[in-house]
C-alpha cells in the first residue's frame, strides 16, 4: 500500500538475505511506533525478542520460537468487533509483529500503518488514503535512515534517494 516504501525497498533490495538485519531493524523500528496497541503480555514478549535479537543477546532458535509464537498469536485474535475500529488496531499491531518475526518487513509496515490509522481515526479513517499520509512518509524516512547506517554494497547507497 505504501509504494514509495515499497520501491525503496526494490532499490535497496531489502529482500536480499544479505539485508536480513536491516528488514528486521526496519519492522522493529515501524512495530515500535504501535508497541502501545498490544494487547497481550506474550505478543510483547515476542517483540521483545526481536529486540534482543537486534542487539545480539538472542540466539537465532529464541528468535524462531519467538516467531512461531507470534504467529499463533496473531492467527489466534479474538478481534474486534467495536464500530470504532480501536480493537482492530491491537489486531493489526499483533499481525505486525508477526510479519516482523517472519522476516516481512514491508508486510510489518503495512500492519503497523494499519494500527496507527485505526488507533487515531477508527475504522472509517482506514478508507482515506490520505489518513495514512503521516505514517508512510515515517516509514520511508526511517527506511533511509537505517539504510544509510547499515553497510550495504556501494551500488544499492547510491540507489537511495538524496533526501535522508
Amino acid at each position: 500500500m505504501n509504494q514509495v516504501l515499497e520501491s525503496l525497498a526494490a532499490s535497496i533490495n531489502l529482500a536480499a538475505p544479505g539485508h536480513e538485519r536491516l528488514g528486521m531493524a526496519f519492522s522493529h523500528a515501524c512495530v515500535g511506533r504501535v508497541q502501545h496497541l498490544l494487547e497481550e503480555n506474550a505478543v510483547q514478549d515476542c517483540l521483545a525478542v526481536l529486540g534482543r535479537f537486534l542487539e545480539g543477546s538472542a540466539g537465532r532458535a529464541e528468535l524462531d520460537q519467538a516467531t512461531q509464537d507470534a504467529a499463533r498469536l496473531a492467527n489466534g485474535h479474538r478481534g474486534s468487533k467495536s464500530i470504532d475500529g480501536c480493537g482492530h488496531a491491537a489486531v493489526s499491531a499483533t499481525y505486525a509483529v508477526a510479519r516482523a518475526l517472519a522476516g516481512k518487513p514491508i508486510d510489518a509496515a503495512s500492519y503497523a500503518a494499519y494500527a496507527a490509522v485505526y488507533a487515531q481515526g477508527g475504522y472509517a479513517a482506514v478508507a482515506e488514503c490520505e489518513s495514512f499520509e503521516p505514517e508512510h512518509a515515517w516509514q520511508v524516512a526511517a527506511l533511509e535512515a537505517l539504510a544509510r547506517s547499515q553497510p550495504m554494497r556501494e551500488a544499492e547507497t547510491r540507489a537511495l534517494p538524496a533526501s535522508a
